[in-house]
């Protein structure tokens, strides 16, 4: 054994807390950890892969106590050393018989003695043991492998236990225990007897378990497929009806638009405003404004914005400068060009009124040949619905045949399936039984190596006593550091630019110095750059006061010149739109005649009374026409429910009803 008790100690517990049951095997965890902090020794492995795997094994065993000691004397300790007490109590329940009370005391005092001695007296509690323990480790195995296996050897032990249990609390309470008087009584000496070897640990028997019973089929919980087509068909036709919607409401006409205009939104709610005003007898005066505000406040203006400022009207001076010379180098006036120009452009504005007159007039037109064309596509619908019911009735009959076949089939298999779960119960067993003696003969070995191990570590110890007792040895003798110093001289080091203390402060002084002669020279610098700006902004200013008395100059004689020219009305002349116009009014001409002739045959009725029947007559086509698309989806669902999903011609035939 290499290491020693509290190394060994260590290594357990971060085993375990290394450790995922969901996501990692036993064997795989342990030798990934072995490789990861180079553990070579065998006796150490086999020590660590034992307890590691045994607690485990006993997990349920160690959470009865742990859950306990929690609960009870442990509510201030930390849940995150659950393992440091998994290990402790596994050793002292199972492994105390082999390790023996001296290593078992080495494995204690390794670790910090205030937990050791909280848990300890907590869990080798005689009635602890005896009473609530017992009951719990009897629900996961029987009573004979826990009075023999696990309660025996710690009541074996118990006097041992509790002296080192004293000796810990006189330590805690720093306490020495008073020395026993040498009296003169007889010493007996035991018998030179062979001692017997430790027991084994016996492997309980298995727990007889019921058997399992067969469990529902998934196909009890999943929804028909059928469900899901019909879902699918009518987000389809859903999303279809949608897209024809906002078609047909992007693609509206401006003949049939049911708002009304601005002109009239605007009179009525001047008509509004005047019988409202009439009956506001106390009105409630506003406050008129205060004087400050109709001042003009002069603005403060930043360097920045003078600056910026004067820049644009150099920039634009530049301009003007520019243009004159090349006037009277012999360049051209733009005048003409911009006349050009706007005449070209109002023949445009004219061309894209006319083109929307167009469109517009040629809307109505086709707002009138639609009604025809509806009619025309309602009676072609009704006969393609009479030819689709016809087809539904032949495919239901393919369908219903086709699944008669299919269920016969489905039976054979359930029965031939059943016979071959019966022959693979037996080859499980067989290999359980095989499983249970090879784990039997590795823990027989691993407890020979154990004791190996630890027989090579107490040597160890020794050794590694003696080399500390030389060390400190060395260590006590004095040495005598004492060293002057001289200020003149160099470290002797060796550099070239090596210098004493003295020389060193001199080279301070004179860079002082001269950093305070730069520091005046840049002062000066500032304080003429300062001037020179005031200077620049003042000029900037001048020239910004005289470009804003020009432009306020100008600005009148623009708003003079505006209010003379009045905006001349554009009229629009074209032989597409006057054969457009005449062809409407052909086409509303028409419909009036037609309307005045099924009027003759009517009663005179208001205007008033017209509307509402043609409005409670389009309700009821809208009523009668909803009624007949739920009753074609109930259809198409029922077909759906007797499982008609699985033929491709059922699934067209449920589309098509739907779509209709």
């Amino acid at each position: 054994m290499t290491q020693n008790h509290k190394q060994l100690f260590v290594h357990c517990v971060q085993v375990l807390n290394t450790y995922n049951v969901d996501t990692q095997s036993v064997e795989e965890h342990v030798n990934r950890y072995l490789k990861e902090n180079g553990i070579f020794d065998e006796s150490d492995q086999t020590f660590i892969v034992e307890v590691f795997s045994e607690c485990v094994r006993y997990s349920n065993l160690m959470e009865v106590v742990l859950n306990g000691f929690y609960n009870k004397d442990g509510k201030t300790t930390l849940r995150s050393e659950q393992n440091l007490y998994h290990v402790i109590c596994y050793l002292a329940t199972f492994r105390l018989d082999e390790l023996g009370m001296a290593h078992f005391r080495k494995f204690v005092s390794s670790q910090d003695i205030n937990k050791m001695y909280r848990f300890l007296s907590f869990f080798l509690n005689e009635r602890n043991l005896l009473t609530w323990i017992k009951d719990g480790w009897e629900k996961y195995y029987e009573h004979v492998f826990v009075q023999t296996s696990l309660l025996s050897p710690l009541q074996r032990w118990m006097p041992e236990i509790d002296d080192m249990l004293s000796m810990m609390k006189s330590t805690i309470d720093n306490r020495l225990k008073p020395k026993s008087r040498a009296g003169s009584v007889t010493e007996t000496r035991p018998f030179n007897i062979t001692q017997p070897r430790p027991r084994s640990i016996p492997v309980p028997e298995p727990i007889p378990k019921l058997k399992k019973h067969k469990p529902a089929p998934v196909t009890l919980y999943d929804k028909p497929v059928e469900l899901e087509m019909i879902q699918r068909t009518k987000e389809a036709n859903r999303r279809r009806a949608e897209e024809r919607l906002m078609e047909a409401s992007r693609l509206q006409y401006a003949c049939a638009n049911p708002n009304k205009s601005q002109k009239t939104k605007e009179i009525i709610s001047n008509i509004i405003y005047e019988e409202e005003s009439k009956i506001d007898f106390e009105k409630h005066k506003a406050n008129p404004t205060p004087a400050f505000l109709s001042r003009e406040v002069p603005v403060k203006m930043n360097t920045a914005q003078i600056l910026r400022e004067g820049k644009l009207y150099q920039q634009r001076e530049e301009e003007i400068i520019k243009k004159l010379e090349n006037l009277e180098a012999g360049a051209k006036d733009a005048s003409d060009f911009l006349k050009w120009q706007s005449e070209m452009r109002q023949k445009d504005l004219e061309g894209k009124l006319a083109d929307i007159e167009r469109r517009r007039l040629e809307g109505k037109l086709s707002h009138e040949e639609a009604i025809f064309a509806r009619q025309n596509l309602i009676k072609d619908n009704k006969q393609k619905v009479q030819e689709m019911k016809e087809e539904t009735q032949q495919m239901m009959q393919e369908f219903l045949e086709k699944k008669f076949k299919e269920e016969k089939e489905m039976r054979n298999l359930v029965e031939e399936t059943m016979q071959g779960h019966k022959n693979t119960k037996e080859a499980t067993k067989k290999l359980k039984n095989y499983k249970r003696k090879i784990v039997q003969e590795v823990n027989e070995e691993s407890k020979e190596l154990m004791k190996q191990a630890l027989e090579e570590a107490e040597l160890e110890m020794r050794r590694k006593m003696e080399l500390i007792h030389q060390i400190k040895a060395m260590e006590a003798v004095p040495i005598i550091r004492q060293k002057l110093v001289d200020l003149s001289e160099s470290a002797g080091h060796g550099l070239l630019s090596e210098m004493s203390i003295a020389e060193l402060r001199e080279r301070v002084s004179l860079c002082k110095a001269a950093e305070k002669e730069s520091e005046e020279t840049r002062r000066d610098d500032i304080l003429q750059n300062k001037e020179a700006k005031d200077q620049l902004l003042l000029n900037t200013l001048e020239t910004i006061s005289k470009h804003r008395l020009e432009q306020t100059r100008a600005a009148a004689t623009r708003l003079e010149s505006k209010k003379k020219s009045e905006p001349k009305k554009i009229e629009l002349k074209d032989e597409k739109l006057t054969e457009l116009q005449k062809r409407l009014e052909e086409r509303k001409a028409q419909r009036m005649k037609e309307r005045q002739s099924a009027k003759l045959g009517t009663k005179r009725s208001s205007a008033d009374n017209r509307t509402r029947s043609l409005i409670n007559q389009k309700k009821a086509l809208e009523e009668n026409r909803w009624r007949e698309l739920e009753l074609t989806q109930e259809r198409a669902a029922k077909l759906m429910d007797g499982s008609l999903g699985k033929s491709k011609s059922a699934s067209r035939l449920a589309s098509n009803l739907v779509m209709t």
